[in-house]
């Protein structure tokens, strides 16, 4: 109902009850104090008790949540790469590369596919005349290998060292005149004489049987030779 019509809805209410309660005679300056004072207390009760019941409505918020976003699960790592065995690098030139001073790093079969029967023979350092030493013409030498016994059986003293290819420098097929057994480091040793011509040289040998049949890895010999 609008507030205009309650208002009038209320003052005629009032008015008649007091014209049915006074008596005929005009009323006082004390009742239209008293009726006034009464309309303006109900007034005021009435706004008071709207204004209480009255709710305003919440806002309404116009902004979103972002949400976060979900976390990447990483994969669990496999397991490393693990090395195939079968190749042993050695730090000297293959047959045949030229100057000893820019040899490359080959890969070298196994030596256990070196093997002849239960004999087999694994290089591990040079001693003596690293590569690429420096001798005069003619100069004698003794080259010196540390090697190891990686077959089953032992070397016997009739076992030798053989020229396999590169330049032979005098050295021939020299005995081991030693018994090595199975597992053992050992030195074996040629004794050289550089060239008589300048330049660089190079030879191979391996160990061999007392049949002459050769096993083991390839021992290195490589020279400049200067005047």
């Amino acid at each position: 109902m609008p507030l205009i019509a309650k208002k009038s809805t209320i003052l005629i209410f009032l008015g008649m009850l007091l014209t049915a309660c006074a008596p005929s005679a005009e009323p006082t300056v004390e009742v239209d104090l008293v009726l006034t004072q009464s309309v303006g207390t109900m007034v005021a009760s009435f706004f008071g008790t709207q204004t209480a019941v009255y709710t305003p409505p919440s806002p309404t918020s116009t902004e979103t949540q972002t949400p976060y976003p979900t976390p990447t699960l990483f994969p669990t790592p496999t397991g490393l790469a693990t090395a195939t065995p079968g190749y042993v690098f050695y730090f000297s030139p293959a047959p045949g590369t030229g100057s000893p001073f820019s040899p490359g790093v080959t890969g070298t079969v196994n030596p256990l596919a070196l093997g002849a029967g239960c004999n087999n023979a694994v290089f591990v350092r040079d001693v003596t005349v690293p590569d690429g030493t420096v001798f005069q013409p003619s100069q004698d030498f003794i080259k010196t290998w540390k090697v190891e016994n990686s077959g089953s059986c032992k070397w016997m003293p009739q076992f030798s060292l053989v020229l396999l290819s590169g330049t032979d420098m005098g050295a021939g097929d020299t005995k081991i005149q030693k018994i090595v057994e199975s597992g053992s480091w050992t030195e074996l040793s040629v004794n050289i004489t550089a060239p008589k011509q300048e330049g660089s040289y190079s030879s191979y040998y391996r160990l061999a049987d007392s049949s002459g049949v050769p096993f083991g890895a390839t021992l290195a010999v490589v020279i400049e030779v200067v005047k």
